[in-house]
């Protein structure tokens, strides 16, 4: 008889936790990161990091939740553009991502929590 070990679970992360400096740097990157690529850097960020800290779990989860709200708005401000209020409309999600995705991502940055104003949450 061999000594067999009981086959690990695969859907169990075996990731080691971020540092604190990791886990605020990744934050930031994840917040700036939605100005330039929309959802793509909150949705990588929470897929791969979320086991791996708290804050970063947090932070990953919050942007992802406001990247979807603005890409809804982004699609009704398309559709508001057949009678023209749509590209005000769009402007204004837009400004609104930039300047929170700032402020989100100091916060990250010193290490504190941030909810964004105006976002459903999709996932938690």
């Amino acid at each position: 008889m061999s000594d067999a070990t009981p086959p690990t679970d695969p859907y169990r992360s075996s990731a080691a936790p971020l540092s604190p400096a990791d886990e605020k740097l990744w934050a930031t990157l994840i917040h700036v990161g939605g100005i330039f690529f929309s959802f793509v850097p909150s949705l990588i960020g929470y897929l791969l990091l979320k086991d791996r800290g708290p804050f970063i779990r947090a932070h990953s989860a919050s942007a992802l939740n406001f990247q979807i709200t603005a890409a809804i708005g982004y699609a009704a401000s398309l559709v508001l553009t057949a009678i023209l209020i749509g590209y005000l409309t769009s402007f204004a999600i837009w400004v609104a991502v930039v300047v929170f995705s700032i402020l989100a991502g100091l916060a990250a940055n010193r290490g504190q929590g941030y909810t964004y104003p105006l976002s459903l949450k999709f996932v938690s």
